[in-house]
């Protein structure tokens, strides 16, 4: 657990957070007794959560491996960036073009103060951190750190990982992406990993109301409503399926069932 001399008083470390509780369960070392404590609630209420969560990573990674490698973008928005943990965004994209920029965006504290460990660029690109809300896109859009870092003038991937399903009907989550997306150029991309309950109901409603009584209410989502994200866009092939059948490349977790994992996955380019 952590002990760094953080700003204390910006810190809450008596109650739960949901990237330290993300951390805590995928092996990381940045959380506190209270998010152990939920984690463990809610393994104990879903024992598939630890598969679950890693995978919603390892298809992070695939994504920007692609994005990088084969969609050539040399240019990445990291919406709800969460608590650094290698391989990071940038080290994905930077290993396939070592000129890559990435803008990571996230409003925790905690993140902040770990966020040395996201401004490790190659001498040849360049990364920058923005503490903003996925709920304010103008403070995202109208910060100096997007604006010097990203050339709008050519394309950008978007990434919104594991975080809509924090954002309830009243956010807005998909007017919040369609707002992100608006600046950036033709040839775009999206990607974007969302959660739902379509595949382990009685499961992840435990989960979620561990979560809510916590003071983290979710918002699961349908094949339909995660469809509504990507309106307009242009699928990459398979389209919007199971963060685990997304590319698989077998580097992940092999053998996963399709109840054990409750997010999808997808990415989409900008015409």
């Amino acid at each position: 657990m952590p002990d760094n001399g953080w700003p204390a008083d910006r810190i809450d470390t008596e109650s739960a957070h949901s990237a330290r509780i993300y951390d805590y369960i995928i092996g990381g070392k940045d959380y506190y007794p209270a998010d152990q404590e939920a984690g463990d609630a809610m393994a104990r209420e879903w024992p598939a959560l630890p598969v679950h969560m890693r995978a919603n990573r390892d298809f992070m990674n695939r994504a920007t491996r692609y994005l990088a490698a084969e969609a050539g973008i040399r240019q990445f928005l990291d919406v709800g960036t969460g608590i650094p943990t290698s391989p990071n965004l940038h080290e994905i994209a930077q290993q396939v073009a070592p000129e890559s920029r990435v803008v990571y965006v996230d409003n925790d504290p905690i993140v902040l103060t770990l966020s040395q460990g996201l401004l490790s660029s190659t001498a040849e690109g360049r990364t920058a951190y923005i503490e903003a809300d996925f709920r304010d896109p103008e403070a995202i859009l109208g910060a100096p750190e997007f604006r010097e870092t990203l050339d709008l003038g050519r394309p950008v991937a978007l990434t919104v990982i594991a975080i809509v399903h924090f954002m309830l009907d009243e956010d807005d989550a998909v007017g919040i992406v369609r707002r992100l997306l608006e600046p950036l150029p033709s040839g775009s991309y999206l990607a974007m990993s969302i959660g739902t309950a379509e595949f382990a109901p009685e499961e992840v409603g435990r989960v979620a109301r561990e979560y809510a009584a916590r003071n983290m209410p979710m918002r699961l989502r349908t094949l339909p409503e995660a469809e509504e994200f990507f309106e307009g866009l242009e699928l990459v092939g398979p389209g919007i399926v199971q963060v685990h059948k997304w590319h698989p490349d077998g580097t992940g977790e092999q053998n996963i069932r399709d109840e054990d994992i409750a997010m999808y996955g997808a990415v989409a380019r900008k015409p």
